[in-house]
């Protein structure tokens, strides 16, 4: 977690709404849709902390020290930093000729097989010096920031050896001790069997857990451990069995899950206790109901559903079973080269049916839940990390009644502001 010098005490006042939601867990079901509305909305900071949260008129009279900064946000509304909890965005090289391929009807399976997909993006990482792809990260994260992102998740999985996959690892917890974002990570050495792995995929996932994540733990590389469950890639077995065996080294867990074929990677995820099962497109009905039964995030991703011209997971069916669903942008250079927050929100109300409460509670409370961080951040209240977006508008609903517009204008990070671009609507 990034720390920095303290600075003065900062007062907001005067927004039109602030927006959140509250608690310092998962909101499951139609509690994602209950949040919190403040109008002429005010939030006392102290360091990296939100320390009150109330009307202007009453905390104007409870902190009227000189010794403070104030930011007028008139016309304003503030929301909680947004959480990206899947991401893949240290890579080297891109794919354009894979995207128009697919429009011309090329599936996902058949690119890999032909030597595309995940391993054209191993090819081009393994070659990229780890500078590059530090810097490339650089801009990255900056991008984030200024579409209101305060914690990012960042995944390997493009190195499928050792060397690489700890080079990807390296890079993220430099880039988390040297930008403002905070950089959960991921090892994914487990996304694809290397090409001509001798052994297979099974003797691919013994070499991961003897020689590559006793490393990621020694050096405390990542938090997370995950495992694309598809057809062709791992099966249910392999990827419980290695789950399994991460869970007892001490990392928690993720799983790519039923994105393509319905393998019961939904089911996998709730069964052993993963923080989170994502992409869901193909998810099966009793998958559906173990996920809504467990405490593991159900985590969406609709900008890849949007890129490769597939239908959207079953969001509505799923918050009615009472899951506790994230939103992601799965930013990456194949199947989702977008980290477009605003069209996040647009596909999920517009195309899959959340109301904009549950979109933000997705992208908010429930993305820190998806990252265990629920209990610091996501929400505006006493206690926790001062991470918050403000919005150009007076009301919350612009984020999607504004379509795939980014009108976050102002971003605090810890208490600070690291990004402002305040302008007139």
């Amino acid at each position: 977690m990034n720390t920095f010098p303290d600075h003065q005490p900062l007062l907001l006042y005067h927004a039109a709404q602030l927006v959140t939601p509250i608690g310092r867990a998962l909101k499951h079901g139609r509690d994602m849709g209950r949040l919190k509305i403040i109008p002429d909305a005010a939030v006392y900071i102290e360091g990296d902390i939100i320390k009150d949260v109330g009307s202007t008129e009453e905390l104007q009279k409870k902190y009227n020290s000189g010794n403070m900064e104030r930011i007028d946000l008139t016309g304003k509304v503030i929301l909680p930093g947004f959480v990206d909890s899947h991401t893949h965005f240290v890579f080297g090289g891109y794919r354009p000729e894979e995207f128009i391929m697919r429009l011309s009807g090329a599936q996902y399976l058949d690119i890999m097989k032909m030597g595309g997909g995940i391993q054209s993006t191993v090819d081009a990482t393994r070659k990229t010096s780890a500078e590059t792809l530090f810097n490339d990260g650089l801009k990255r994260l900056d991008d984030m920031l200024s579409m209101g992102v305060t914690t990012v998740e960042g995944k390997s999985g493009y190195g499928l050896d050792r060397d690489c996959e700890l080079k990807q690892l390296e890079i993220l917890k430099r880039l988390n001790s040297e930008h403002i974002l905070d950089i959960e990570a991921t090892y994914m050495g487990a996304h694809a069997v290397p090409r001509d792995y001798p052994g297979g995929s099974g003797a691919y996932i013994d070499f991961m857990l003897k020689d590559v994540l006793p490393l990621v733990r020694e050096k405390n590389l990542a938090r997370f451990s995950d495992i694309f469950c598809e057809e062709g890639v791992f099966t249910i077995q392999e990827s419980e069995r290695y789950l399994r065996s991460c869970k007892d080294m001490g990392f928690d867990t993720k799983i790519h899950a039923d994105e393509i074929i319905p393998l019961g990677g939904g089911e996998l995820a709730a069964r052993i206790g993963c923080v989170s099962a994502d992409h869901l497109l193909a998810v099966s009905g009793e998958g559906i109901r173990m996920l809504a039964e467990s405490d593991t995030a159900a985590t969406l991703l609709p900008c890849t559903a949007f890129c490769l011209n597939k239908p959207y997971a079953p969001a509505r069916k799923l918050i009615d079973a009472g899951c506790a669903v994230a939103l992601a942008s799965d930013y990456n250079p194949g199947s989702c080269f977008t980290n477009s927050i605003p069209l996040i929100f647009s596909l999920a109300v517009i195309h899959m049916g959340m109301t904009i409460e549950e979109a933000l509670c997705s992208l908010t409370l429930n993305g820190a839940g998806a990252l265990k961080k629920a209990d610091t951040i996501g929400s505006i209240e006493q206690g926790k990390k001062a991470d918050i977006a403000v919005l150009a508008y007076p009301d919350y609903r612009f984020l999607v009644y504004h379509s795939a517009k980014n009108i976050v204008a102002m971003v605090i990070k810890n208490g600070k502001v690291v990004s402002n671009r305040l302008f007139s609507a």
